[in-house]
């Protein structure tokens, strides 16, 4: 059984290609593309809207995926996130999306998407699930907390949170003034104030394309390797270099570093406050860097929900 899964957030749209055979997962193709379909969602004047040039730029790499689905004669399943949760003209968006997939995006809520990066995250890391678990996944224009013990979730929250959407709404100086990065952290503390994390340090994973960056830029990637990322633990000293080094540079200097892609370069710092922030909050020692995302998760339900799947 080949599956394919799409996950279009706000930020990057990514696509997973696999065969299923009872537990066995194979990876026939990985793509990841930053389509930035929620830019602007949230600045004066375009308030609510997707951008028609946004709309286009992810449609065409829908066809893309699309294409490399067929090739291997997967079924398709796609979820759409916080810029489709938000966006007054989403259907703009999901009409010729779901002409383009031979079906519709479903778009998932902030609850949904936290239990899809959990489930991706028990599949992955198992010798960790059995105690305390916190994991955050830092998107574009949300972040999801989970926490968990004994492989059940106790507590999810969706926060508005996301490396586009603090970017807009603080930084208007380049590198990012005293006062920005001032006003990000404050709106973080606000929004994180309220999650339970436990008194005592668990283990954190972190997921997402704003922790695999910072992984990669740590282990100083020419070219991204998933699996060398992909269960590196950063540590926090480690963490506090890399937002230093973003928040005293220029977006062209951010764009030349190694280990970031060049796409990033203008949210990377808003997305390492996040996980700077949360780190402190939960006062861990490292983050356990993951990979697999909502695409892993989605993946794994709809094997799972499969005589020939996951479970059979």
């Amino acid at each position: 059984m080949n599956l394919a899964t799409i996950d279009i957030g706000t930020n990057t749209t990514l696509l997973l290609v696999a065969s299923v055979v009872g537990p066995k997962v194979e990876v026939l193709a990985e793509r990841a593309e930053i389509t930035r379909l929620g830019r602007g969602i949230g600045s004066a004047g375009t308030a609510g809207a997707l951008a028609p040039e946004a709309i286009d730029r992810t449609l065409a790499v829908l066809r893309d995926y699309a294409a490399v689905a067929r090739r291997h004669g997967a079924r398709v399943a796609a979820v759409g996130t916080e810029a489709l949760r938000r966006a007054a003209n989403a259907s703009a968006f999901l009409v010729p999306a779901a002409e383009i997939l031979g079906g519709d995006v479903e778009v998932i809520d902030g609850q949904r998407e936290a239990a899809l990066t959990f489930r991706a995250v028990l599949a992955s890391f198992a010798n960790i699930a059995a105690d305390e678990l916190v994991v955050v996944d830092i998107g574009g224009g949300s972040t999801e907390i989970v926490l968990a013990r004994g492989g059940q979730i106790g507590f999810r929250v969706s926060l508005p949170l996301g490396s586009v959407r603090l970017t807009e709404a603080h930084v208007r100086h380049d590198p990012p003034a005293p006062a920005e990065r001032a006003a990000i952290e404050a709106a973080i503390d606000a929004a994180i104030g309220p999650v339970p994390f436990p008194r005592t340090p668990v283990p954190l994973v972190g997921v997402a394309g704003t922790v695999t960056s910072l992984a990669a830029m740590a282990l100083e990637l020419a070219s991204y390797d998933p699996a060398r990322v992909h269960g590196y633990r950063l540590s926090r000293a480690d963490l506090g270099r890399q937002v230093a080094r973003l928040g005293g540079a220029t977006q062209a200097e951010r764009e030349r570093m190694v280990g970031l892609d060049p796409r990033r370069a203008d949210v990377i710092f808003a997305g390492a406050l996040i996980l700077d922030r949360i780190a402190a909050a939960a006062g861990i020692a490292d983050v356990l860097v993951s990979d697999h995302g909502i695409r892993w998760g989605l993946l794994h339900e709809l094997a799972e929900a499969s005589p020939d799947g996951i479970g059979a």
